[in-house]
């Protein structure tokens, strides 16, 4: 799969990448989001592959959007029989978040990116547009850390795995009222905390790289992109957990149902039987072969965002594979046909 779809998954995201951050800064985040869309479906017909959306995104705010059970690819196109060998065809499900963080990208914030996971039919879980309790952390730390423990047992625990001292440690969390008490705990355990508006995928993933000083992610945000973190996290052989959210009065939103019990019995229509599950990374993301791939759209902990010059525009990747177990941070310059310059830096 990585040498069939690793160079074309990498293009999908630039693509989706250069064309939001054409409307970065302009405080349309709807607008940035449906370029990158178009820009994704776009560049993702041109794959010779039939794929299948398990994780769209846009659902939660109706904005546009690379829709669940959307299906993608050449061999998915009306005259696909005249071109496509069964034989050779490869079949998988993409999970997506084109324009991740899109207040982010709207108003000119660092953090932005264009995701996407794959892995072969069924390999990615098909998450509810639920919300979901997440616990990040670097390869030393995995299984050992646990969600179901307390954020303090957790810290310490960490600060022993990474062999620091507590006040040493960052820990990632989304700034929601909901988080109130978590903040707090992690703040008198003596660590120190950075607050996010938006974009967590690229906090999860900034845990399991030394040199980031992200040293972990507590908190609850949107379950698909727990199972896209979770894609890249198992990848890099660190540690993710998640755990659905189905209580309104935990999220302290109105965006996923009007009561604990009606949620309860859409997770069982759509079969999920034990809502309060724990799922680790290799469950979310359990495909025999694994690939991540993100582009920045603004600049960030891990990439750099779009650059725009004279003669094109210049974008950074970074591209995850189970099955070569690599992290390929990719540099590229996309050429206009009418270019002056290239710029090198």
């Amino acid at each position: 799969m990585e040498n069939t779809l690793g160079l074309e998954i990498i293009e999908v995201v630039e693509q989706a990448a250069i064309a939001s951050a054409r409307l970065m800064g302009k405080g349309d985040k709807n607008e940035a989001d449906r370029v990158a869309v178009e820009a994704m479906r776009e560049r993702m017909n041109k794959i010779y592959m039939r794929g299948r959306i398990v994780i769209g995104e846009g659902e939660r705010d109706d904005a546009p959007m690379l829709y669940i059970g959307e299906e993608v690819g050449i061999c998915t196109q009306p005259d696909a029989k005249d071109y496509c060998n069964p034989d050779e065809l490869v079949e998988i499900d993409i999970a997506v978040d084109p324009c991740e963080g899109t207040n982010l990208c709207a108003y000119g914030q660092p953090g932005s990116m264009a995701v996407l996971a794959i892995s072969e039919k069924g390999g990615l879980f098909a998450a509810p547009d639920f919300y979901m309790n997440k616990l990040a952390a670097p390869a030393a730390a995995k299984g050992k850390v646990d969600i179901r423990k307390t954020p303090t047992e957790n810290l310490k625990i960490l600060a022993e795995c990474l062999d620091r001292g507590i006040d040493e440690l960052v820990v990632v969390v989304m700034k929601r009222d909901r988080h109130n008490d978590l903040i707090k705990e992690i703040r008198e355990a003596g660590a120190r905390v950075r607050l996010i508006s938006d974009g967590d995928v690229s906090a999860a993933i900034s845990a399991a790289f030394a040199g980031t000083n992200i040293h972990a992610l507590m908190g609850i945000g949107a379950a698909p992109e727990g199972v896209i973190s979770a894609a890249a996290m198992r990848c890099l052989g660190a540690h993710f957990q998640g755990q659905l959210v189905y209580d309104p009065a935990v999220v302290k939103t109105g965006l996923i149902g009007e009561s604990k019990e009606a949620n309860i019995e859409r997770l069982q229509s759509m079969g999920i039987t034990d809502p309060d599950r724990v799922y680790d990374a290799s469950e979310l993301a359990s495909g025999q072969t694994v690939l991540f791939a993100a582009c920045g759209i603004t600049p960030g902990t891990l990439m750099e965002g779009v650059r725009f010059f004279g003669g094109g525009m210049r974008t950074q990747s970074l591209v995850i594979s189970s099955q070569s177990k690599t992290a390929r941070f990719v540099d590229t310059i996309h050429v206009k046909d009418t270019q002056k310059t290239l710029q090198l830096r």
